[in-house]
């Protein structure tokens, strides 16, 4: 370095050091993500280099206090090679000249590049590492026909001018992002593509495009105002048809019918405002701090992996509560990634929230479309519009927020439009990303039981919200999973290879294979979401005291049964996305205590952890957020507490069959092979947990100790509510078929209730309607039940075995209080 410029480095610092604060994102492997490791990149007796995008004093000033923060090495300082010297920082660009009409001369990367290229050809052991480093002042989006104005001036640009640069800084410092890449290696670089400039060349080219999509990635495409998205809806064939259609249904003039029109766009449309996301980015980061002891993310690197690939992401999570909305919102802002348009219900565009909520990029839908020709096909442009023009999306699938806990079945409009969006010819990738959204604490679940229970719902306003913001406490645990990501393109390859068939950019028609099509992809949608779950305290206690006869334990007893179901979901996870503490029992109950979601008494023999009738009926929401995830370890521990022996193929298929029953449900990702791979998992643990035994002949038991059958007991009991509404219907279907589907769905609330009653099961989905006719559906497509000639509901040659089955697996008071005969 000069000592002119050393000079002016110098005295910049201390306006740097004022001006920034740098958002810092790394992108790691997933094992580093697991590690959780406080750098960016672990430490190295090789050379490092970095490559920027341009040769700006206040970048590279920027990178070094990042750099020193991350106990990286000084982008500043030289780096000695064999004897050589060089930069340590490769700048791509240099400023624009504040003279239009002069050049701006090239950097010397090329020359730098092929000179390090050259010390490998010369060193064999030689294997230096260049991090791409992109560094984003604001998030400021370009704009369509923009004039000039402060947005100009600080949108990003190719290398902007002192003058403007100067700007950035002063108002943008401290809302910029420097996200490492992952290392590119110099050695692999050199033996694959050779020694020469056009290697050099290939190097810093690909580094141009990458630092490209990066910033893409951060600002979001070039924003469309909302009065241009009306112009461009307006001048669709679609929508143009659709407006001449209600003109001459309703007798109506083409202009009264292009007023409805408007109005119903104004309705819908989002009008994304960048000053909004950082006003709702600076209240939420206050209010998260305040509401939640830690914000967990996992898998985040995928999303940064699909946005650097060009892919346009869309957003399905699970709905647990309002706050979905803002904090999976706040967390994709944080990864350094543009924030996406986000559907929202009608419910939520009452003031002051629905202004607000456009402005933060929300748009608008019914609960119902009603038959409404026109409202939906307004609706089906103006999504087909966002995905056109490449903006991310998140829509909830369920339709609404799960008051049960369980994952909803999907609602498969937004699916369908999404599918026909693609129909339109759009030239680059669409990724779906499920999402699993976990709380230890749901503000609304007191609201969600009053309704199961028959209560009205009340309708969202002001002082809703005013009354939630009153009782703000601590709600322990968010989690955030993000799931493996869905390419539609690959999906309809695989669905349809034809469907490109289909492809009409002007009017695409609605093909005969896109319902079931689009069913299939929904139900996926679902499934993955669950693969994502995140085990949490609440839940797991819940899970556990819920499965006690009296919903109580002693304390020792409670964290032994937590240690039991941690280590089994450590060992054999019900999938590799699922996200388990990395804590013990003892440490979880402490943390699960503090939020008062458990009543703890105290004996002369220890502490009792119990839950009170109230705090049942809540525990049951979070029980049911991650009951999917143990119900093979339970199925298991269940066959074997009801047996004295049993033949390991034997305890395999009938876990296979009552997870198929169960598949819908609680929509489970295990096929055959699957469910045969980790019943043999668990078998093992067992096995080395001293729990089970296993003949020569392949039979397994429980072992004779004392501790086999109590720690197994809770876990056989966790699926056991499921179990007894199986009992309910086949007992049903045996005693009384043949009968309608609406007499037995009938016929099952009934014995539910009272079931309820005599067992002191508090939990809102047993005698749920719904959740009875997933079940029957469930055996008339696993074949165990079938239609006569009549329409009615009758046994199969199958039937049987599943009786048996089942009323083997339930306790022989609730088949005496089921009992029809």
């Amino acid at each position: 370095m000069s000592v002119l410029r050393s000079v002016f480095y110098t005295l910049l610092n201390l306006p740097i050091k004022l001006l920034v604060r740098s958002k810092i994102i790394c992108d790691k492997s997933s094992n580093e993500e697991q590690n959780n490791s406080a750098t960016c990149f672990q430490h190295s007796s090789q050379p490092v280099f970095y490559v920027v995008r341009h040769q700006s004093a206040s970048d590279l000033l920027t990178l070094q206090q990042v750099c020193k923060k991350q106990n990286l090495p000084d982008p500043l300082e030289k780096i000695t090679i064999n004897g050589e010297k060089f930069d340590r920082t490769l700048c791509l660009a240099k400023p624009s000249s504040i003279l239009s009409w002069r050049k701006r001369s090239k950097t010397n990367a090329i020359a730098q590049g092929l000179a390090i290229l050259e010390q490998h050809q010369q060193d064999k052991n030689l294997k230096a590492q260049l991090i791409p480093v992109n560094m984003t002042w604001g998030r400021t989006p370009t704009k369509e026909k923009n004039k000039a104005g402060v947005g100009t001036l600080l949108a990003d640009q190719a290398s902007p001018n002192f003058l403007r640069k100067f700007f950035i800084v002063l108002f943008l410092g401290r809302r910029s992002l420097v996200r490492f890449s992952q290392a590119v290696s110099f050695r692999f670089m050199a033996d694959k593509y050779g020694v020469s400039e056009s290697t050099a060349k290939k190097l810093l080219r690909v580094a141009r495009f990458h630092f490209y999509r990066q910033t893409v990635s951060v600002t979001g495409r070039r924003l469309m105002h909302r009065q241009q998205m009306f112009t461009a809806l307006l001048a669709n064939p679609a929508v143009k048809r659709v407006i001449e259609d209600e003109a001459n249904s309703k007798n109506i003039s083409i202009e009264k019918a292009r007023k409805q029109a408007l109005a119903i766009m104004d309705e819908i449309a989002g009008d994304y405002r960048e000053n909004m996301i950082l006003v709702g980015e600076r209240i939420l980061g206050w209010l998260w701090k305040r509401l939640y002891r830690d914000i967990k993310v996992h898998n985040s690197d995928t999303l940064r992996q699909l946005a650097q690939e060009g892919h346009e992401i869309i957003y399905v999570p699970c709905h647990r509560s309002h706050m979905d909305y803002l904090l999976l919102t706040y967390t994709i802002f944080h990864q350094g990634l543009v924030t996406p348009r986000i559907a929202a219900g009608i419910n939520l565009n009452f003031w002051p929230a629905g202004p607000i909520f456009r402005k933060a990029g929300a748009f608008f839908i019914r609960r119902s479309f009603g038959g409404n020709r026109l409202y939906s096909t307004i609706f089906r442009e103006y999504l087909g519009l966002l995905f056109e023009r490449g903006y991310s999306v998140k829509y909830y699938a369920e339709g609404g927020r799960s008051r049960t806990g369980k994952i909803l079945p999907p609602k498969t409009g937004m699916f369908a439009m999404t599918i026909q969006s693609m129909l339109r010819g759009i030239n680059r990738p669409l990724s779906i990303v499920p999402v699993y959204l976990g709380y230890e604490h749901v503000m609304e679940v007191a609201t969600y039981h009053a309704e199961l229970s028959g209560g009205k719902k009340k309708k969202e306003s002001i002082f809703g919200v005013i009354k939630a913001l009153r009782n703000l406490r601590n709600y322990g645990n968010g989690y955030i999973n993000f799931g493996e990501p869905i390419n539609i393109n690959h999906f309809l390859n695989e669905q349809v290879p034809d469907w490109k068939a289909a492809i009409d950019p002007i009017d695409p028609q609605k093909p005969t294979w896109l319902t079931p099509t689009v069913n299939v992809l929904a139900n996926k949608v679902m499934t993955s979401v669950n693969q994502s779950a995140a085990l949490s305290g609440v839940s797991l206690v819940a899970l556990i005291l819920l499965a006690s006869k009296h919903k109580a334990l002693t304390k020792t007893e409670l964290i032994t049964q937590l240690d039991f179901f941690l280590n089994l979901q450590r060992q054999a996870p019900y999938s590799a996305l699922l996200t388990v503490p990395d804590i013990n029992g003892a440490q979880m109950l402490t943390e699960v205590i503090t939020l008062n979601k458990v009543t703890v008494e105290q004996d002369e023999h220890g502490e009792i952890i119990s839950l009170s009738d109230k705090d049942a009926l809540e525990m049951s929401y979070y029980r049911n957020n991650i009951l999917h995830t143990y119900v093979l370890p339970s199925l298991v521990c269940n066959i074997l507490n009801r047996v004295d022996k049993i033949n390991e193929q034997s305890l395999i298929n009938h876990v296979q069959t009552l997870m198929a029953l169960m598949q819908k449900d609680l929509f489970l990702w295990q096929q055959a092979d699957d469910i045969t791979k980790q019943t043999k998992q668990i078998l093992s643990i067992l096995f080395e947990e001293g729990i089970v035994k296993q003949t020569n002949t392949d039979f397994w038991s429980l072992t004779d100790a004392r501790s086999a059958k109590t720690t197994t007991r809770l876990m056989s009991l966790v699926i056991d509510e499921t179990l007894q509404r199986f009992a309910i219907l086949t007992s049903l279907v045996d005693a009384k078929a043949p009968l309608t589907r609406s007499e037995l769905e009938k016929s099952a609330v009934i014995i539910a209730k009272r079931l309820s009653v005599i067992n002191h099961i508090n939990s809102p989905e047993f005698t749920d309607k719904k959740a009875q006719t997933l079940l029957i559906n469930a055996m008339k497509d696993s074949g165990f039940i079938r239609n006569d000639e009549q329409g009615k509901l009758v046994k199969s040659d199958s039937f049987p075995e599943l009786f048996s089955l089942v009323n083997s697996l339930v306790n022989i008071e609730v088949l005496q209080s089921i009992n029809l005969h």
